[in-house]
């Protein structure tokens, strides 16, 4: 993955977020999660679409970000190397667990989150070892 462009590697992590999203879902459900919750407006359920944008959208904020700031401060792969899957975790004791979600639907929830943490380290790793300057470069 580290010989891909950095959008690519983008691209990839978020696209692969989603569909192993979508399959923790599709287990979730089949395991007889309800995904309905009560919200401040009322009855509220989690479909297929929702957890494919919880779990696109943050992770393609974050590692764009990574991927654009990353060549001029090294220091933002190691950052986000610590709070993305900090966040990934926060935001179950956050979203998830306040949520009167039945059991199935809730562990199912919190997986999802889980699952991004292997998906952020490998990108950020690939994005960081992408944006490092070759050492043929440092010596012409």
């Amino acid at each position: 993955m580290a010989d891909l462009p950095r959008a690519a590697i983008v691209a990839l992590a978020t696209v692969g977020a989603v569909v192993v999203n979508l399959i923790v879902y599709a287990v979730g459900r089949a395991a007889g999660g309800t995904f309905r919750f009560t919200a401040a407006s009322g009855p509220a359920e989690v479909n297929a679409v929702t957890v494919a944008a919880f779990s696109a959208l943050p992770l393609l904020v974050g590692l764009t970000t990574v991927a654009l700031l990353a060549p001029r401060f090294g220091w933002v792969v190691r950052a986000a190397s610590i709070v993305g899957p900090a966040l990934a975790v926060l935001t179950i004791v956050a979203m998830t667990l306040p949520t009167d979600l039945d059991a199935t639907s809730k562990t199912t929830l919190a997986v999802c989150h889980l699952t991004l943490v292997p998906i952020i380290l490998v990108a950020v790793a690939a994005l960081g070892r992408r944006t490092r300057v070759a050492p043929d470069a440092v010596a012409a």
